[in-house]
């Protein structure tokens, strides 16, 4: 493989951190933050550098199918793998000087975040695809399929631990457990509540003492109306 510059390594370095501690790759935008850089285009110019040289790969021109062919880069001030053909990459492990992209793939899932639910009152609906990210099956039960990300809006789920811009993901079902929290649709609207079917209603809870239960009639709830059960929730820190 090719020799890196300095800022390429900083490029590649900043993109596996994220992927370690996050779970998936940075947007363009937090890339030039973090470089100083402030056209896409800059950045897009180092990326495409990493991907000539071997050390990158990612589908589409999208940001968040970045996918570093080694993870734990290290430097070395030439470049940490500087002459490794392609043959090479994955036996990289074996002597501490990284982890083959191939050895995690199958621990990894990537989840499509499909817009925001509304927590709160029923005031937005489930939008179209914004987004996708990529995390540790650990991080959602295991599960492997069916997953997708919606944005919290509202504080009804607050005493759960769910918070008003927090991201749930969700397992796709059309059934529930009493007591498991659910991302249901009422109308043209979805909420995140507790789910409690009773013989003659549902009733969807709030985890937040000043807002009351959504009530349905059994006449009126359909079987489509939950979307999924919540498996996992993602926290922006600042």
């Amino acid at each position: 493989m090719q020799k890196l510059t300095h800022r390429q390594e900083m490029v590649l370095q900043y993109i596996q951190s994220s992927i370690t501690e996050r779970g998936y790759p940075p947007t363009l935008r937090e890339i030039g933050n973090f470089m100083g850089i402030r056209s896409t285009n800059g950045v897009n110019d180092h990326l495409r550098a990493l991907e000539r040289k071997g050390y990158l790969t990612r589908e589409d021109m999208k940001s968040r199918a970045l996918r570093p062919t080694v993870l734990d880069f290290k430097a070395n001030g030439n470049g940490a793998h500087a002459g490794a053909d392609d043959g090479s990459r994955d036996s990289l492990a074996a002597n501490g000087q990284g982890l083959p992209l191939s050895s995690i793939d199958d621990s990894f899932i990537e989840i499509p975040i499909l817009g925001r639910v509304a927590a709160g009152q029923l005031t937005e609906a489930i939008q179209s695809p914004e987004d996708t990210v990529r995390i540790d099956k650990m991080l959602v039960g295991g599960a492997s399929r069916d997953l997708f990300g919606l944005r919290v809006k509202g504080e009804s789920m607050v005493n759960a631990g769910i918070r008003d811009g927090d991201y749930v993901f969700v397992r796709k079902q059309l059934d529930a457990r009493k007591g498991e929290i659910i991302v249901a649709l009422v109308g043209e609207e979805a909420t995140c509540k507790y789910y409690y079917p009773e013989s003659d209603r549902i009733r969807l809870v709030p985890a937040n003492e000043r807002m009351t239960d959504i009530v349905i009639s059994r006449d009126d709830w359909r079987s489509t109306q939950i979307l999924g059960v919540v498996v996992g929730l993602y926290r922006k820190l600042n």
